[in-house]
């Protein structure tokens, strides 16, 4: 029922393709929620625009975020299309993000990038009394799993170094000042733990999955496949799978997925979409309308007419169990995520308190305000 041959439903599996025989395979997708809070443009010019990201969503297509991503509603909201990355942040992660508006923009601030011209300031809030002196934080991050987004401290990865300094302390947290001097997946979030100070809400590296110790000092007690599986059940057990962007097919199918997963900081290639200024994994060359079918197979008890009946859009409804005004939903029978209740999450796991608060090139200085969280009077 999803393969129609010009616009009716293929019944016949042997028929012969003719020419000039229009094939659709249509399928609709889900996405993990994310926060309403607007992007915000700190600065746009021929050259560049610098927004105010918001926690919770990925910089560009990636996973199972397409439409809820910065450049896909940089496009569709503000018209702003064929924008080039220039670097990315954590999904979880706010602040300052820029976008180059041409191919040599982007070429020139690469190269500031490579020769490390470019300073980041960052801002967070961590758990405990963080020492008063400056941390130095040297130790070589390891990708443990690009599909749930982990990473942990490892002789064998990549040498980088994050610089620590103290803000304030309320008593509980305390507000620290990252300057990252190398740019590894997850590389603040990592060492803060390693160190023994995770960010407080952070959704991988302050959980119980990483032993009694949360990964202080790089204790884990745990090998990798074993750190992921309690990671995942972790969040299942509490319904909060879609903070990692990860769905229950995502878990049912085998290996390492092709995409990655909740990372900002995936770093595969990606081409631009012209008519909606999103970008798709050139890797994947998915249809942007489709989803893989291998993910919800063929019942032999579903018809057609089941097929065309759930196409039809039908009303939500309400908590009361009445149908109401609470919006439209397309519902397929083939789809596990339409027959899966969840419930929705609450404006607090969607924010992680890391914040990109400046970024300086050699002509260039773009900074965004302090967010609530970072104040020193602060309390939950």
């Amino acid at each position: 029922g999803r393969l129609r041959l010009n616009e009716e439903p293929v019944r016949d599996l042997d028929i012969v393709l003719k020419n000039n025989d229009f094939l659709r395979n249509t399928v609709h997708r889900h996405e993990p929620p994310v926060t309403a809070q607007p992007i915000r443009i700190l600065a746009e010019d021929e050259e560049v625009v610098v927004v105010d990201k918001p926690s919770s969503l990925p910089v560009h297509p990636c996973g199972r975020f397409r439409h809820n991503t910065v450049i896909f509603i940089l496009g569709k909201e503000h018209g702003l299309r064929e924008l080039h990355t220039l670097h990315r942040l954590d999904r979880m992660t706010s602040g300052v993000l820029m976008f180059a508006k041409t191919a040599a923009v982007s070429k020139r601030i690469d190269e500031q990038v490579r020769q490390r011209q470019l300073e980041k300031e960052y801002v967070c809030r961590v758990v405990g009394e963080f020492p008063e002196h400056e941390v130095v934080c040297e130790e070589p991050i390891l990708v443990v799993s690009y599909k749930v987004g982990v990473c942990r401290v490892d002789p064998k990865g990549k040498p980088c170094q994050t610089l620590f300094q103290r803000l304030s302390y309320n008593g509980s947290s305390s507000v620290v000042r990252c300057l990252p001097r190398t740019g590894r997946t997850h590389q603040i979030r990592v060492h803060l733990q390693f160190l023994g100070h995770p960010i407080v809400n952070d959704p991988i590296y302050n959980m119980e999955a990483w032993g009694p110790d949360r990964g202080k000092g790089g204790n884990i007690g745990k090998t990798d496949e074993e750190l992921l599986k309690a990671l995942v059940e972790e969040h299942r057990s509490k319904q909060s799978l879609e903070v990692l962007g990860l769905g229950e097919e995502d878990l049912n199918s085998s290996g390492e997925s092709k995409d990655c997963g909740n990372s900002g900081d995936c770093t595969k290639s990606a081409e631009t979409d012209p008519v909606n200024g999103s970008s798709c994994l050139v890797e994947d060359k998915k249809d942007p309308g489709s989803n893989d079918i291998a993910a919800c197979p063929l019942s032999s008890d579903i018809s057609l007419e089941m097929l065309d009946k759930g196409k039809e859009l039908s009303l939500c409804g309400n908590e009361d169990g009445q149908t109401g005004q609470k919006g439209w939903e397309e519902k397929d029978p083939l789809c596990v995520e339409c027959r899966t209740s969840r419930r929705d999450p609450s404006p607090k796991e969607l924010v992680m308190f890391l914040h990109a608060l400046r970024y300086k090139g050699s002509d260039f200085e773009y900074c965004s305000s302090m967010p609530e969280w970072a104040m020193e009077d602060w309390e939950e």
